[in-house]
C-alpha cells in the first residue's frame, strides 16, 4: 500500500506568496535606514569624561625630563596603559606611585608635589 499524496500538501505549494508569513524577499525594504542600531547588553557604559580623575603632574615630570611615556613605564615596571592612566588622573595604587616617582628620579618625599589632591597616608 503506496501512501497517496494529500491534497493539503499541494494546497500549500499552490498558494501565493502574499499570503505566507515570513519577512519579505527584498532584504532592503526590511529595515528602514531611520533605524536606530541595537545597543549592546552586558556592557558597561562608556566612562564619562572627567569621572573620578584627580589631576597631578606626571606628564608635565615626564615630559620636562624629555622621556616618553613607554620609557618611563619600562623604567617603574609597570605598564605603559597604567601611565596613561596615572596621567589622566585615574586613580592608581600606592605603589605604582612609588614606581613612577623612582623612575622619574624622585624621592618619596616629593610625591606631594607629584600627586598634590591625594591622601599618601
Amino acid at each position: 500500500m503506496d501512501p497517496e499524496p494529500t491534497q493539503g500538501a499541494k494546497a500549500v505549494a499552490s498558494e501565493p506568496d502574499e499570503q505566507r508569513p515570513g519577512p519579505p524577499d527584498d532584504a532592503s525594504t526590511s529595515t528602514p535606514a531611520s533605524t536606530p542600531s541595537k545597543r549592546r547588553r552586558g556592557k558597561t557604559p562608556a566612562p564619562r569624561e572627567n569621572e573620578g580623575t584627580v589631576p597631578n603632574n606626571v606628564r608635565r615630570l615626564r615630559q620636562a625630563a624629555m622621556m616618553s611615556k613607554a620609557e618611563l613605564a619600562r623604567r617603574a615596571g609597570v605598564s605603559p596603559l597604567t601611565i596613561d592612566r596615572v596621567e589622566s588622573g585615574c586613580p592608581c595604587r600606592m605603589d605604582t606611585k612609588r614606581k613612577i616617582l623612582e623612575a622619574l628620579g624622585l624621592t618619596p618625599l616629593a610625591a606631594k608635589e607629584v600627586f598634590p589632591d591625594e591622601d599618601l597616608g
